[in-house]
């Protein structure tokens, strides 16, 4: 089955994230269990969990297909020691809030060198975060989603994202979440039908089919391999349609959340139709 969903808002409390995912007629969601562009949080209300709970369950999304999305503010490479081990706490924070909702994931951009380090040593320094959280928590995997290239953020070949779960003692609770216009923008060309399943045989001789924990469904502004992380709405950009219904319609990509981080929400319904529609014909 394919479950394909939103990046939502959780505005006015996280038990409101389900109520907007059901409105635009997904099958799961995305969404942040705090603010994102904030270090620190108000511990969440066991009533405003147990409401997330209950609207979920009540609108049919199973909490295992949901992939919440961390602070854009941590960055696991970190090289300051001090704002590291701060950073490690803070992603820490971010897996118990998934685990206290009974979520089963946690998508998170590994993390930047900032030009001071070693791509080597900010991968170990990657998977040391990793490894603490994992280490603080139970039950939740940490996803890496791969990215465009941009600055010095790493994991933008899967090389790189193989490096860090190695480094990890390869453990597995660790997952992955390919975001397609971040490939695109990496260099890794999905449009034709044989890029396409190059880049999936590249995935799973170098990472896995099993370490597959999600999919940000978003096309692309910018060219291929221009390292800019430039969404667009699905068929507007330079990845173009074909490349979206060919993942609706394939069946090594079923049951993992797809999500949408698309600009324009008010068209959510709508590219969430297409897709279900693309899926079914195939």
């Amino acid at each position: 089955m394919k479950y394909f969903g939103a990046h939502v808002s959780a505005a006015g409390g996280v038990f409101n994230a389900p109520l907007n995912a059901a409105a635009i007629g997904a099958d799961t969601f995305a969404l942040f269990t705090k603010n994102q562009r904030q270090w620190s949080a108000p511990p969440q209300k066991e009533e405003d969990i147990a409401q997330f709970k209950a609207n979920c369950q009540a609108r049919n999304f199973r909490l295992d297909m949901i992939l919440p999305h961390d602070s854009y503010l941590i960055n696991l490479g970190q090289p300051d020691p001090g704002k590291a081990k701060a950073a490690h706490a803070a992603f820490t924070e971010e897996m118990k809030r998934c685990q206290d909702l009974g979520l089963h994931r946690l998508n998170f951009h590994p993390g930047s060198h900032l030009k001071l380090i070693s791509e080597d040593e900010c991968m170990r320094r990657i998977a040391d975060g990793i490894k603490t959280a994992l280490a603080g928590t139970d039950g939740v995997f940490a996803v890496i989603e791969n990215t465009a290239g941009q600055g010095s953020n790493m994991g933008f070949t899967l090389e790189q994202i193989a490096r860090i779960i190695e480094f990890t003692a390869a453990d597995d609770r660790v997952k992955v979440c390919i975001d397609t216009c971040h490939s695109y923008a990496a260099g890794y060309d999905l449009k034709t039908p044989e890029n396409y399943y190059d880049f999936w045989r590249r995935f799973d001789s170098l990472i896995g089919f099993d370490r597959l924990g999600g999919i940000h469904l978003n096309d692309a502004k910018a060219p291929l391999g221009s390292k800019l992380d430039r969404h667009d709405s699905l068929g507007k950009g330079t990845l173009g349609w074909e490349t979206f219904e060919r993942i609706a319609a394939d069946p090594a990509l079923d049951d993992i959340p797809i999500i949408l981080e698309t600009p324009v929400p008010e068209l959510w319904a709508d590219e969430i139709k297409h897709l279900k529609t693309a899926a079914k014909q195939n």
